[in-house]
């Protein structure tokens, strides 16, 4: 062993161990702090496991990130009319924001259908972020219309199962659908998209399709399992 577990945290003997040093060595023979020789132990274990460094900041990003979504949480997990998937009341909530440009998004749609599928347990809610092309505005406004009128997750389906996203694929699929494309320019959903924006920016998104799950933040298509690894890990946070 080299003082790191295998989930890649100090050992508790490691800790220890180097609070034992710091404990005999860092004092002067008058019993008082010595701040150089603690810093000199301090600097040499951290040359000696540099990865130290490196799950200290990760942890820090950790908590900086937890911190922005509680500040934001409110918005986050709120759905918009029945922009939502799974269980309306589960114990975990996982929130994507997507774009029906995103071929990466378009991927994920089975990913997220398997999720419901195998776990009862959450609730997926889904946000807007129309940023990848000039039908993206029109196709999110369709889709809250959609979610307004209790389709939304067929609609989504349809649209994301139509292929790469044009003017003509948005049209088709609000007519299959049989919704109302006058309402689209409603203020509440002028306002819904606006907030997606916002908070899309305060968490400092890079992309779609991107994932929020407890205090946790995902990037990209990450797969079937990386969404339910991130909702067990969220679950057992609730639990501890």
């Amino acid at each position: 062993m080299n003082g790191r577990n295998l989930a890649g945290g100090l050992t508790a003997a490691a800790v220890g161990a180097l609070i034992a040093v710091v404990a005999v060595e860092g004092f002067d023979r008058a019993g008082a702090p010595d701040p150089a020789a603690t810093g000199a132990i301090v600097h040499s274990y951290l040359l000696d496991h540099p990865e130290v460094i490196t799950e200290a900041m990760d942890r820090l990003q950790d908590k900086q990130t937890g911190a922005l979504i509680d500040a934001h949480r409110t918005a986050i997990e709120t759905p918009f009319a029945g922009a939502i998937a799974g269980n309306p009341k589960g114990d975990v909530t996982l929130v994507e924001y997507f774009d029906y440009a995103c071929g990466y998004c378009r991927a994920t749609v089975g990913d997220v259908d398997k999720l419901v599928a195998s776990d009862p347990g959450v609730r997926v809610v889904f946000k807007e972020l129309p940023i990848l092309s000039p039908w993206s505005a029109d196709a999110a406004k369709l889709s809250l219309v959609a979610a307004q009128a209790g389709k939304f997750v067929a609609f989504h389906h349809a649209l994301y199962g139509a292929g790469p996203l044009d003017a003509g694929k948005v049209a088709q699929a609000g007519t299959a659908a049989g919704l109302d494309a006058h309402s689209a320019d409603s203020p509440a959903i002028a306002a819904e998209i606006a907030t997606n924006l916002e908070t899309a920016r305060a968490l400092r998104l890079s992309g779609t399709p991107s994932f929020v799950v407890g205090n946790q933040l995902l990037a990209g298509a990450v797969g079937y399992q990386g969404l339910k690894d991130a909702v067990d890990k969220a679950r057992a946070a609730k639990k501890a």
